[in-house]
Order: C-alpha cells, then sequence, then structure tokens
C-alpha cells in the first residue's frame, strides 16, 4: 500500500480534553447538549446531554420507539431528511456544532458515515461500492491510490480474504454478513472519523453477528463508534460507554459495566431485568 493511499484511508482524529473526567482525563469526540427532536408537533427526544469518548464504543438501548435511533441520527444530520423534523439543541463535534449555518451536510456524512440497520449494498461491483465515495470526495489522485483505499477498506472490514478475487463482481451476490461488513467498509473509505450503527446485526445470524462485533472492537482504534442495539446482551459485549432512553428521555449513561451491574435508575434497573421493554 502506498502511504499517500494509507494517510488517505486512516481518519485523522482530534478530540478535547475533558478536564474533569477523572484521572485519565479521556478525550470527548463529541457533545450533544439540550438536544431535542421533533415531529411536527410531536417531540421524540427531550434535552439529551452525552459525551461520546474518542475511540470507545457508545451503545445506545432502550425499548422500541424511545428515541435513540433519532438521537444517533442526529450527530450525521440525518433527521434533516425527515420532513417536519427540527432538532433544538447543539452537538460539537471536536468543538465544532454541525448544526450551524456554515456546516457543509455533505462533509459531515462524510466525516460521520453510518451503517444501517438492514445491509444496503449499491448495485455496483464490490470494488465500484467501495471506491464511489472516495472518488466522488477527491481522496484519490489516481487508479493506484483508489486501488489502495479499497484493499485498506475492505482489510479494516475483515472481508478482503473473502472478495479479493472477486472484486468485479456484484456486491449485492454476497451474503447477508458480508454484505454488512460492504457497509462498514465502504462507509470507512471516506475517512471518518465516527461511524454510526443503526441496529447492524439484527438481520445478520450469529456467526455473522459475531465476526461484526469483533470487527467492531478492531475498529474503535482508529474510529469512534456509536451503535443502537435492542440486545443488552451486545452492548455489554461490544460497548465501553452505555446510554438508556425511555420515552425519549436519557435515563442513564454510564461506563457499561457499571449501568448493567449497578444501575443508578429504577427505570434502567427494570428494563435490564426485562420488566419494562
Amino acid at each position: 500500500m502506498s502511504q499517500a493511499a494509507d494517510t488517505a484511508a486512516r481518519p485523522n482524529i482530534t478530540a478535547t480534553t475533558d478536564a474533569e473526567s477523572g484521572p485519565a482525563a479521556q478525550q470527548i469526540k463529541a457533545q450533544a447538549r439540550g438536544v431535542s427532536v421533533f415531529y411536527g408537533d410531536k417531540q421524540a427526544l427531550f434535552g439529551v446531554d452525552l459525551d461520546v469518548m474518542a475511540n470507545q464504543v457508545t451503545a445506545l438501548i432502550g425499548p422500541s420507539g424511545c428515541g435513540k435511533t433519532t438521537f444517533l441520527r442526529c450527530f450525521n444530520r440525518m433527521n434533516d431528511i425527515v420532513e417536519g423534523c427540527h432538532v433544538e439543541g447543539s452537538i460539537l463535534v471536536d468543538g465544532i456544532d454541525i448544526y450551524s449555518k456554515q456546516q457543509d451536510v455533505v462533509q459531515l456524512r462524510a466525516r460521520i458515515g453510518m451503517v444501517f440497520q438492514k445491509p444496503n449494498p449499491f448495485p455496483k461491483s464490490i470494488y465500484e461500492n467501495i471506491a464511489y465515495g472516495p472518488r466522488i470526495h477527491g481522496l484519490a489522485a489516481s487508479k493506484g491510490e483508489l486501488d489502495d483505499i479499497v484493499a485498506y477498506s475492505l482489510e479494516r472490514a475483515g472481508l478482503i480474504e473473502e472478495v479479493h478475487d472477486r472484486l468485479d463482481t456484484p456486491g449485492t451476490g454476497l451474503s447477508g454478513g458480508q454484505q454488512q461488513r460492504l457497509c462498514i467498509a465502504r462507509a470507512i473509505a471516506v475517512q471518518p472519523e465516527i461511524i454510526l450503527m443503526d441496529e447492524p446485526c439484527s438481520a445478520l445470524d450469529p456467526i455473522a453477528t459475531a465476526k461484526v462485533e469483533e470487527l467492531m472492537d478492531e475498529l474503535r482504534e482508529n474510529f469512534t463508534i456509536m451503535i443502537v442495539t435492542h440486545s443488552m446482551q451486545q452492548a455489554a459485549r461490544v460497548s465501553q460507554q452505555t446510554a438508556f432512553f425511555h420515552l425519549g428521555n436519557l435515563v442513564e449513561f454510564n461506563e457499561t459495566g457499571q449501568l448493567f451491574t449497578n444501575p443508578r435508575d429504577e427505570r434502567t434497573q427494570a428494563y435490564i431485568t426485562g420488566r419494562i421493554g
């Protein structure tokens, strides 16, 4: 791999320091402050405050309809495309308000990639699925650099060994788990700093789920990850921080081990033990 392609493919992660986060002084990648979301007259989120730490997996859990996916979509402004939806409050990424009028939304969505619940590869070849983003964003100066970005992205997504000899075949011909990893590779290819995952394993079998979970643990060396999941077991396995949402409110946010073993709020305890949800 050329040095230029390696530089292009690897994200440049910078973050502010939280002086009050304890002895380790962990780095904050993104901050939500007073985030409320409305769909017309209906309020879906109520004043959410949350810090997302760099190079960690932050899990968002809670019953269906509690607002966790709505909150996730705030970070790359996907709610902008929903008619009648508006967002109040602020979200800062590296200290910059992503809802400012100066923010280029196309560039924002390159910096903050998203992997959806159901795999959605483009109706193109495996190679073109990966190359499409870097090409339109001008991230490769030559075919060789583009080849390197494709190979690097597939390698990071744990897919290169399975598809290296059929890059010109349709991405839609892969298995469900492979398609999801292809979508992760596609997100990686455009130099994201944050990867949002909206229930990325809900349509996968246990073996494919295990591969994606292992991949998340590897990717957090270079990326900050936020995941919505209905599986508390998955949140416990893959995340370092967990946020519990209920009825549009952020009920509790803590280190994953603490939240599951010693929840502070009765509603969290009720959800974990299956009394609500």
